[in-house]
């Protein structure tokens, strides 16, 4: 692995605690999944490194949220600089732990580099307001100050952009960040806080605490009491016991969860920008992506043109080990994710699906799980109700708007959604209809720092990115001026 990097400083083996690299005698191995071999051991955060951690970003925080907007700004972009000047390196990283292809991880690094520019330029426009006040005698002002110390945990199939969309919306808010990383890609993390403390972020504002045991690392960044706000992003399920957890805290929570995604082809549509949208959204990162393309419906005056060029197009992806740049696939994050997938796929066969390309005979022996379109799929079957997670396309057909319409909607998650169509009635019918936070019309290629990130039903809440990333950052405060 060392061999691969030019910068060897970015190549961390213990969590980031206060300004320092520390470690234990536990480690634990970060793997290669395309080759299935150990990449290096790191080393497992223990019960004191954790308590150290929170408590440093307590006295951090408490510095940072006076440090003028401008020179936060200046840190920032610094930072920024920092990594993109290390970009090739971290996109190497990424791809020897997660499995994404080169050009997958250099765009993730791009996505997650644009989130620290875009908040090293909201850090000075954090306004506040003045209310007209009920008696000459008064004023009423109100001002916005940071929530305090942020625990974060993230996950492995974007763990670059995952950090640095929250880390940097809380630095500008003024607040401290801890983040958990996935234990299969914790070296990303573990690079970008040593660029970030050689940026002159302070000690102790920006920890990373690493580790296989999620469940007693959680506990503490949920339930600490010097911890004020966290954020997740992950399944569901999971959200669900972690937003429990701070209860008894009454911490402020966001939550990034897991999704469902429709996506929908009119009779009207141009198939062409449908299909490249498509191919897009669903083989990035191998279909590992809570907005990946998750149910395809096909009008059915469209449907058998529209499967014969999607299955050409799928048949000229190449799939192999990220670091060949010829590959513009890789694999899944592991053996049992393989697995799950062909579960799925076999389930669907079972059901009645056809594989117009893709499939396999017989389980997966590796991580790879080849691209994949099912057509005859059926609403309902079970395939169309699970976050499938891989490079799999269920193509159902449809007959009217009405059916579509109630189709993309029966599910509980509510985080992206697309459509394709030409004709503006139903592009505002089914933009408002659709109970989703993100709508795709006519593109599918819809995350960018600009925009607001995040779901509706259960696919969680708050906002990343965007003019209002900062909010969940941020606390109100009403001040009361009398006797003027």
């Amino acid at each position: 692995m060392r061999s691969l990097i030019k910068n060897q400083a970015l190549i961390q083996q213990g969590s980031f605690i206060n300004g320092q690299f520390v470690s234990t005698n536990y480690h634990f191995e970060v793997t290669n999944p395309a080759k299935n071999v150990t990449l290096i051991q790191v080393a497992e955060v223990d019960a004191k490194q954790l308590n150290q951690a929170v408590e440093s970003s307590s006295l951090a925080q408490k510095s940072w949220q006076n440090v003028p907007a401008q020179e936060k700004a200046r840190i920032l972009r610094r930072w920024l600089t920092l990594l993109e000047e290390n970009h090739d390196d971290l996109a190497t990283i990424m791809s020897l732990e997660q499995g994404k292809t080169l050009a997958d991880a250099k765009a993730e690094i791009a996505y997650g580099n644009s989130f620290v520019e875009w908040f090293s330029e909201e850090a000075k426009r954090i306004y506040g307001d003045t209310v007209s006040a009920p008696a000459a005698d008064k004023r009423i002002t109100v001002i916005k100050q940071p929530v305090g110390v942020v625990g974060a945990i993230t996950p492995w199939n974007f763990p670059n952009a995952m950090i640095t969309r929250k880390a940097a919306a809380a630095f500008a808010a003024g607040c401290s960040f801890i983040v958990k990383p996935a234990a299969e890609t914790p070296l990303s993390a573990l690079a970008i806080a040593y660029l970030a403390q050689q940026a002159g972020l302070p000690d102790g504002l920006f920890n990373v605490v690493v580790g296989e045991n999620a469940q007693v690392i959680g506990e503490v960044l949920t339930t600490h009491p010097l911890i004020n706000k966290f954020t997740f992003t992950g399944s569901t399920r999971v959200g669900k016991l972690l937003t429990a957890q701070c209860a008894n805290t009454v911490k402020r929570v966001s939550m990034e969860l897991g999704g469902n995604a429709p996506f929908i082809v009119f009779d009207d549509a141009d198939l062409e920008v449908a299909i490249n949208a498509l191919m897009a959204n669903k083989f990035r990162n191998c279909g590992q992506t809570c907005i990946s393309a998750n149910r395809i419906y096909v009008h059915e005056s469209v449907y058998q043109q529209f499967s014969q060029m999607l299955v050409e197009r799928v048949s000229e992806l190449k799939q192999g080990d990220g670091l060949e740049p010829t590959n513009n696939i890789g694999c899944l994050i592991h053996h049992q994710a393989a697995k799950h997938v062909h579960q799925l796929v076999a389930g669907a066969i079972e059901q009645g699906a056809k594989v117009q390309i893709g499939g396999l005979p017989t389980a997966p022996e590796n991580a790879f799980y080849p691209p994949t379109v099912l057509t005859n799929v059926s609403h309902g079957d079970a395939i169309t109700q699970a976050e499938i997670f891989g490079p799999v396309l269920a193509l159902i057909a449809f007959d009217d708007d009405d059916t579509v319409l109630a189709q993309a909607n029966d599910t509980d998650y509510g985080l992206a959604c697309y459509f394709f169509t030409q004709q503006l009635k139903r592009v505002n019918r089914f933009s408002e209809q659709l109970d989703y936070g993100m709508v795709g019309i006519n593109d599918a290629v819809i995350s960018n720092a600009a925009a607001p990130f995040g779901g509706v039903k259960q696919s969680g809440y708050g906002r990343e990115g965007s003019k209002y990333g900062l909010d969940d950052f941020l606390d109100v405060k009403y001040l009361c001026h009398g006797a003027l």
